[in-house]
């Protein structure tokens, strides 16, 4: 986890206050985020970690439910790009547009996603095609691995993001 004390960069102590302040609008506005029990429990700039236990992710056969894998993979993705904007000080709205899934091992215990751009992709290109038409695209992809680091679920998504008028 970030160093939240004293001796954390202003950089590092403004990404905790963005990150935390967007887990804690995302709990409000996304009602299924608080029952999940979601956190973002890290972000540094370029990649995001969203976590959550295993009790309230659970489906009939008492592996994660593959519904909430990917909630959390589509979400981890969607808050990368969003705090991204938030840290520039942008206000448009981010919509995933498409996203491809793959669930490759059953997820026993409490896991986290790991998202980041996909390559090739950057924020920097992805807020300079916002600012002149008002519209971008950007594509980010996402990993829950295994206690063990073989990877469970994997997605790919591409997210919209249209400039609030």
């Amino acid at each position: 986890m970030p160093p939240t004390d004293a001796f954390a960069s202003k950089p590092q102590r403004e990404r905790d206050a963005l990150r935390l302040a967007l887990q804690k609008q995302v709990r409000v506005d996304i009602p299924l985020t608080a029952a999940m029990q979601l956190g973002i429990t890290a972000w540094d700039g370029e990649s995001l970690r969203m976590s959550a236990p295993l009790a309230p992710n659970v489906n009939d056969k008492g592996c994660a439910f593959g519904g909430s894998l990917t909630s959390v993979m589509t979400l981890a993705c969607w808050c990368l790009v969003t705090l991204a904007m938030k840290q520039r000080g942008l206000a448009c709205d981010i919509y995933v547009q498409d996203s491809e899934v793959r669930y490759l091992a059953p997820v026993w215990e409490d896991f986290s996603a790991e998202a980041r751009l996909a390559y090739g992709n950057t924020f920097e290109e992805f807020f300079g095609t916002l600012e002149s038409r008002g519209k971008a695209r950007l594509s980010a992809h996402c990993e829950i691995r295994l206690a063990d680091g073989c990877v469970a679920s994997r997605l790919n998504a591409r997210f919209v993001a249209l400039g609030q008028r």
